[in-house]
């Protein structure tokens, strides 16, 4: 019995040597190091494990064809049948008129919607014919690429902003300013009330100049939107080029102000959703937005503060191209019918209208300095930290056939838009997992390989999309260990869920820590089961159909890359 016990107690002890020993190991191995390095190397280990349960192969790489030529943006737009029509023409003698989205939709963004409803039931005449007005609802920027590149051009256009105009009159459309403001909007700032107070405290003011400032000594975390897309973004970007050096947009003084403001710019947002996603999360103390759009955001009213900037949104009209008299007529009679008191006064119930004493702060800019300024931010947007993408792509059989036909089109035309400075790699999957492409630098060789690599994708088996997503994770913390001075990225695309190897609850600590943005790009998907992956690190989710995917993911990559 005593003997027993002996060897009991012996045991307990053992134990007890064997726990201090491992937590005195674990903790002396953990000395000298910060909670993000013991993290990282947590994650690291973590990583390697979940790698090493994947089955991976690696193809060789074969050259395909390259296109040198620029990105066809007529090409790649979708059939203009993708933007609805938000009112009808009810008679024979009408006009089509381009309308931003933030008053040619529905509801609180459906203003002009309401109005061209009136327009139309009020059976006007010109010339003893009754008329009427078709209304199209598409962003600015999107029209402003179907305008110019000559693909579809409506009879009008209404953009948020002349910036537009003035573009679309640069390409050699003939522009007609019908009306300089159906309504009013200002584009602004908005920043959270304890980051407004101390910008306040420091600088004396709020505006661009100061939020630039602040940003530049990285004082101030912002965030924007995309300045070929979107209208704020453009907004935003030319009046930044301004506060910098406002007798030459594009100077020397200009691009050095622009690049050191840039460096520490931690996001661009391809879609004002996008952008209040982020703004949820907390990691950004400021971000643009139109005023309409934050008078009817009731999350934002208690605890942020709107900076009005730039050029003001009011929406003026343009008649586009040599029309007939008879739609000249019609379009000047919507412009009139449009500015009666009633529309005005029911605008401000949906946002508009609201801030008429602000004055745009900058004259008018000439569409070429526009196009220009545009380039500019896509050669220095990244500064001197170029990224380091790869590419997920699902080859499962769900995605035979056209999915994956157009898939292959949308990467290789999207790839005219990676940058030259940046570093890309593919990886495939179904079942397994192939690494294509592994990373280089994306020069002509690289691109070569890569449009090669793309065209011997071929489709079968099940779809385990977080193997694939392990890969380029591991991938990616490889080429960290080299350059470390690179920002890495992941594009998934894909058609659907997982149904094979890890789940999104095995890895999402490991994206978490890593901090990896992973945009997802669905092909007729389960958008849901990829804005789950998207929105751990605030990255955009994409749902394109097989229709409009190639301009989606070149718009995409414009900003990422």
């Amino acid at each position: 019995m005593k003997k027993s016990k002996f060897f009991l107690l012996s045991g307990i002890m053992l134990v007890v040597v064997f726990i201090i020993v491992f937590v005195g190991v674990n903790l002396t191995s953990n000395l000298g190091k910060t909670k993000t390095e013991v993290a990282s190397e947590d994650a690291g280990k973590r990583l390697n494990k979940l790698y090493s349960n994947i089955s991976v192969s690696t193809d060789t790489p074969v050259k395909g064809q390259i296109d040198l030529n620029p990105a066809d943006i007529a090409e790649s737009l979708p059939d203009i049948s993708k933007f609805p029509i938000t009112v009808n023409n009810t008679t024979d003698q009408f006009v089509e008129i381009f309308s931003s989205i933030e008053k040619g939709g529905t509801g609180v963004d459906g203003w002009l919607t309401d109005v061209a409803t009136e327009f139309n039931k009020a059976n006007i005449t010109i010339d003893g014919k009754k008329v009427s007005v078709k209304l199209r609802n598409i962003a600015s920027g999107t029209a402003t690429d179907f305008i110019k590149s000559g693909k579809y051009v409506p009879d009008a256009f209404t953009p948020s902003n002349e910036l537009w105009g003035e573009m679309v009159k640069a390409s050699g459309v003939k522009t007609q300013l019908v009306s300089k403001r159906l309504v009013g909007n200002v584009p602004g700032i908005v920043i959270s009330k304890v980051k407004y107070d101390a910008l306040i405290d420091k600088y004396g003011a709020v505006n661009v100049k100061t939020v630039t400032e602040a940003i530049s000594n990285n004082e101030f975390s912002m965030g924007y939107t995309d300045p070929f897309a979107s209208s704020t973004g453009l907004n935003f970007l030319v009046t930044a080029l301004n506060t910098f050096d406002s007798n030459d947009l594009l100077g020397a003084k200009a691009v050095q102000g622009f690049e050191q403001f840039q460096a520490n710019v931690p996001f661009i947002a391809s879609t004002t959703i996008q952008m209040r996603e982020a703004a949820k999360s907390g990691m950004l103390d400021g971000f643009v937005l139109e005023y309409q759009t934050y008078f009817n955001a009731d999350d934002l009213k208690n605890g942020y503060v709107f900076t009005p900037f730039g050029v003001r949104h009011d929406s003026p009209l343009y008649a586009l191209g040599d029309l007939p008299k008879a739609k000249q007529n019609i379009i000047k009679k919507f412009a009139e019918f449009v500015e009666q008191e009633k529309y005005q006064t029911n605008a401000k119930t949906k946002g508009f209208n609201l801030l008429n004493e602000y004055q745009s702060e900058l004259a008018t800019v000439n569409g070429s300095l526009l196009s220009s300024a545009q380039k500019l931010w896509k050669e220095k947007k990244n500064g001197s930290k170029p990224i380091t993408a790869v590419f997920v792509t699902d080859v499962s059989g769900s995605m035979d056939g056209e999915p994956l036909n157009r898939l292959k089109e949308s990467l290789i035309k999207g790839q005219k838009y990676l940058g030259k400075d940046n570093s890309i790699g593919l990886v495939s999957y179904s079942s397994s997992v192939t690494v294509n492409l592994p990373i280089a630098k994306y020069d002509t060789n690289q691109q070569s390989m890569f449009v090669g690599a793309v065209n011997s994708l071929q489709a079968s088996g099940g779809t385990a999309t977080f193997d694939g997503i392990v890969v380029a994770m591991k991938m990616l913390e490889d080429e960290l260990a080299i350059n470390p001075n690179t920002k890495p990225i992941i594009f998934v695309l894909s058609d659907g869920e997982t149904n094979e190897g890890y789940s999104l609850k095995d890895i999402k600590g490991l994206i978490e820590t890593y901090k990896v943005p992973i945009y997802t790009i669905g092909y007729n998907a389960n958008i849901k089961a990829l804005q789950s992956i998207s929105s751990i690190n605030e990255a955009a989710s994409i749902n394109a159909d097989v229709d409009d995917v190639v301009y989606k993911i070149g718009n995409l990559f414009n900003v990422q890359m």
